[in-house]
């Protein structure tokens, strides 16, 4: 499913798609901005989102066997919760 394909099944629940898409984007946006700053965005029962700290570390090209600097970023995570991971397994 796409963010396309989620609009349109939001649509249906709330009766307007021009809704459903201004709810989708201001979810995301706002999850987006807080993990962003290196706040943690917790959802009961869904998961977190939160900001994840790679040091800088050292690679090797596998085509030329060249070594090359990898330099420190910031990636986001997403871990799922409790309720996700059981539905997922077809165990709720």
């Amino acid at each position: 499913m796409n963010k396309r394909e989620l609009v349109d099944a939001l649509s249906e629940r709330l009766g307007s798609k021009k809704a459903a898409a201004e709810a989708v984007d201001a979810i995301l946006e706002t999850i987006q901005t807080a993990v962003a700053k290196g706040d943690k965005v917790a959802i009961t029962g869904f998961g977190s989102f939160e900001k994840a700290d790679r040091p800088a570390r050292t690679a090797r090209n596998p085509a030329t066997g060249k070594t090359i600097d990898v330099p420190a970023t910031s990636v986001p995570k997403f871990k799922a919760g409790a309720d996700f991971k059981n539905l997922v397994a077809g165990k709720k």
